[in-house]
């Protein structure tokens, strides 16, 4: 068996307020349409993929997140072009993103280029570029 990617990635938030019209405008910039859009979840789809937020528990509305707690560390999107990077680091600077570091190259396989960020939550982000098929060749 070999897997055909990944379906959907779902965030759990504490300021769901916040962070639903900053992951709207995110992924509808991205080309995700919604799907879902209630009081408790916002889910869109494209681009082979799925991606939502969900209201957290009330008991756990004071909490934020912790990269290095066991879970989520980042979630990584791909971009098709290096010049995406750059065009939605632009954009990420109009929705009030906390710019963990803007657009540079990396290590992590040839050509690697990316742009790391936060949500409203502190939840971290990536947008990256790697040319050809990078480590999947």
């Amino acid at each position: 068996m070999e897997i055909n990617g990944v379906a959907h990635v779902m965030l759990t938030v504490s300021n769901f307020e916040a962070c639903f019209p900053f992951y709207e405008k995110l992924l509808m910039y991205l080309g995700l349409k919604p799907v879902i859009r209630s009081e408790q979840v916002l889910y869109c789809v494209g681009g082979r993929t799925a991606m939502g937020i969900v209201r957290c528990d009330d008991s756990h509305r004071a909490e934020k997140f912790e990269q290095r707690r066991v879970g989520l560390h980042h979630v990584c999107l791909r971009a098709r072009e290096r010049g995406d990077v750059d065009e939605i680091y632009g954009f990420l600077k109009t929705i009030g993103a906390k710019i963990v570091h803007p657009p540079e190259d990396g290590p992590w396989a040839p050509g690697y280029y990316s742009v790391l960020f936060e949500d409203p939550d502190g939840i971290r982000l990536e947008v990256n570029h790697v040319p050809g098929k990078g480590l999947f060749a």
